[in-house]
This record gives C-alpha cells, sequence and structure tokens, in this order.
C-alpha cells in the first residue's frame, strides 16, 4: 500500500546530514547521540548503547528540521529524542532499546509522505510526528493505509485523526482552543467585545479564528472585526489600526510566536492596552521579542499544553535546556510526551505488530508533562488546558481548564 517518491532518498541524506542541529538521535549518529547525553550529565547515550539494529525496536520519527518551521520541528523533535534516551538509559522497551530513525521533512507535504515511506523502508514500527497540519494530514492518509501506529505530538486540524483508527495526537485541536478561548475572554476577562486577526494562509490559524469566532457569537460577545493577514506580512500597523478603531476588549491572535511578537509590539505601539489572546503557538513569544519589547506581551493570554507552575514542567524545561542549550516550550514537551506515550503503548502491547500497538495506544493512561492523558474515540486526548498569562517577562498560569 506504501507510495513510493523519488525524493524520499534526498530526504533520508538531508536528514542524517542535520542530525546536529537538530539534536535527534539517529542509527547512523550514535556518536554524536553520546556526545550530547554525556554534556547533559546524563548516562551515555542510548543511541550509542543500543544493540544491533535487528535487535532494537526501531520508531520513525519525522519533522521540518530546515524551513521556514524548522524552529518546531527541532523543538518536537528534540523532545522526542531526549524521552527516548531516557526511556532506553531505564532499561528500553521489555529490555529491548529504541532505535529512533529521525528525518527532515523541510515542512513539506511531499517531502513528509516520501520520509514516511523511507521510514517504513527502514523497518519501523511507529510513527511520531508529524509536525505541522498540512504534512501531519497527508502522512496520515498513508498511515491509514499501511495501519502503521502514528501519533503527532502538534499536528492540530481537526480532521487529522478522523483518517484512521490508527492515528493519534498529543496535543488540542485548533477548534478545542479557540473554543476555550473565547469562553475565558467571556467568563475569566468579562469581555464584551472581541475582534480576531488571522493568518489567512495557514491551516491553524484559521481553524482557531472560526472556532473563536464562533463560540464568542454563541455566548453573546460582539466580534467587532475579522482581519485576514498574509504569511509574508511583518508590518500590520493598517490591520491593527482598522481594528482598534472597532474599540474591542480583546484581540485573538491565533498565530505562532514570530509574527504575534511583531504583533504584539505593532499593536502596544498603536496604542491599544487591552488584552491580547492565542493559542499554543504563542509558546515562545518572550524569545522573540526584544529585551526592550517585553513589556508589549503584558495583558497576553493563551491556551497552552502545560504551566510551568507544574513540577513536572519546571523539571523538564530546567532538563531540557541543560541537554540542548535552548529553552524548551510546549512543541518540545509534547514531543517528549509522545515519545513516552509511544513506548509505553509498544511496552504494554509486548509485540511490534501494528494492530496489537493500536489497541494499547487506546489504552493509554500517561501522566506526563503536558498533563494527564488519555485519548478519546477518534484518537484525541482527554487532557486539561493551561490557559497562560504574560506578567512582566514571566509566563503565570491564569486558568486551568478541563478539556
Amino acid at each position: 500500500m506504501k507510495k513510493f517518491y523519488p525524493m524520499a532518498v534526498a530526504a533520508l541524506m538531508a536528514a542524517t546530514a542535520l542530525t546536529a542541529c537538530s539534536g535527534g538521535s539517529e542509527s547512523s549518529s550514535s556518536e554524536a547521540a553520546s556526545s550530547e547525553a554525556a554534556s547533559s550529565g546524563a548516562e551515555a547515550s542510548s543511541a550509542a548503547e543500543a544493540p544491533a539494529s535487528g535487535d532494537a525496536i526501531k520508531i520513525g520519527v519525522m519533522g521540518p528540521l530546515t524551513g521556514d518551521v524548522s524552529v518546531y520541528g527541532i523543538a518536537a523533535t528534540n523532545g522526542v529524542k531526549m524521552a527516548i534516551d531516557e526511556i532506553n538509559a531505564a532499561g528500553g522497551i521489555n529490555g529491548q532499546q529504541i532505535e529512533m530513525i529521525l528525518l527532515d521533512e523541510k515542512g513539506d507535504q511531499t517531502e513528509a509522505i516520501n520520509a514516511y515511506n523511507s521510514l517504513v523502508d527502514q523497518g519501523v514500527v511507529a510513527i511520531i510526528g508529524d509536525v505541522t497540519s498540512k504534512p501531519t494530514q497527508s502522512v496520515a492518509e498513508v498511515a491509514a493505509e499501511d495501519y502503521m501506529p502514528m501519533l503527532t505530538p502538534t499536528g492540530t486540524a481537526e480532521d487529522i485523526t478522523k483518517t484512521g483508527d490508527n492515528i493519534f495526537r498529543t496535543c488540542f485541536m485548533d477548534p478545542f482552543q479557540g473554543k476555550i478561548m473565547a469562553t475565558f475572554a467571556k467568563d475569566d476577562l468579562n469581555a464584551q467585545k472581541v475582534a480576531v486577526m488571522y493568518d489567512s494562509s495557514s491551516d491553524y490559524s484559521n481553524g482557531l479564528a472560526e472556532s473563536f469566532k464562533a463560540q464568542a457569537e454563541a455566548l453573546g460577545m460582539e466580534v467587532t472585526a475579522y482581519e485576514g493577514y498574509a504569511a509574508a506580512d511583518t508590518d500590520f500597523t493598517t490591520t491593527l489600526n482598522k481594528i482598534i478603531a472597532t474599540a474591542p476588549d480583546a484581540i485573538f491572535v491565533p498565530d505562532y510566536y514570530g509574527d504575534v511578537a511583531l504583533i504584539m509590539d505593532q499593536a502596544r505601539t498603536a496604542g491599544y492596552e487591552g488584552a491580547l489572546l492565542g493559542g499554543d503557538g504563542w509558546d515562545g513569544v518572550l524569545t522573540a521579542l526584544p529585551a526592550d519589547k517585553i513589556s508589549a506581551a503584558n495583558n497576553g493570554y493563551f491556551s497552552n499544553h502545560y504551566s510551568t507552575a507544574d513540577e513536572a514542567a519546571a523539571t523538564f524545561l530546567e532538563n531540557y535546556k541543560n541537554l540542548f542549550g535552548l529553552d524548551g516550550n510546549a512543541f518540545a514537551a509534547l514531543g517528549y510526551d509522545s515519545a513516552y506515550i509511544m513506548a509505553d503503548a509498544i511496552g504494554r502491547a509486548g509485540s511490534t505488530d501494528s494492530e496489537a500497538i493500536v489497541e494499547a495506544l487506546k489504552a493509554t493512561e500517561h501522566d506526563g508533562v503536558t498533563g494527564h492523558i488519555t485519548f478519546d474515540e477518534n484518537g484525541d486526548p482527554i487532557k486539561t488546558v493551561a490557559v497562560t498569562k504574560y506578567v512582566d517577562g514571566k509566563a503565570e498560569l491564569a486558568a486551568k481548564v478541563s478539556a
């Protein structure tokens, strides 16, 4: 049932060359993996100690390690690698080591399918990935045909898990986040009028924007403006001035933190002091704002998968920073939890048979960095949402909302 594409070999070669910058461990780069683990003060790298590939349990991991969205792919796959190293150091899965095979799909749908087929050819028993929604949807369609167990850490588009009962996700869906944030605006911020500003070319941004608007209207709030912008835009002043003129109590900006940082700064410069709201793509805004612009994030709220007030999250972020020299975020935490969930399912299945792994995934009960996780009948997570508030350069828990 596999579909073969001529670029699969190129994707594999690119991923191998990029292992060091991504932090991923592969069978072809065990020395680099060993060096990373040693530098973190951890035990010797699991990839270096793994038995011959015929004895290891191969898990395929994919994400954009280069290209426009590589920041998200690197974070998610670093989280996966960190967890797999820990699992291997603790004895692996029922005594067998995990061999992580990591490929770069560059944020491209065709490259993602190429990567999937290459992973299948290399004998993986499960897939952790993809990272962004469009490539994840494409991979899910092929994985469903093969009945390959697949768990996306961060693919938020609603239809991904509808592709097959072997497809799962660790993150929230786009519509759910939009609904949660509209409810939060009404109940916690007492907002009466809200506006929406979104990237019209992004499935992620569109999904959150539409669900926020629908929920806001259902709750009796007035949506004063619903304005889109292009992915390449960097000057949002005209759009912001148009929205600010409608006097909203809150503006919902469902985008990733790079653009959000620009919008925050420009909104405050334009004189808007009201609440700014967003989704999980905001995690990392404080790292994207210049030091003298940090206050622009004040009165900003977003839905997230964990709270730094939780001990598990705080410990994870500290260890991640020590290991990779980078600040952790929701993508990294979701990748980390995904690896533990998949390894646990394979262990409980007692087999690498696809059907056995899928049935074990359905029965998941996992306490992770992003909370207590079970799956519903669609393979979507049941867990709590942490609404986070930015205050003077710090992220604080504003509220926890049950899914």
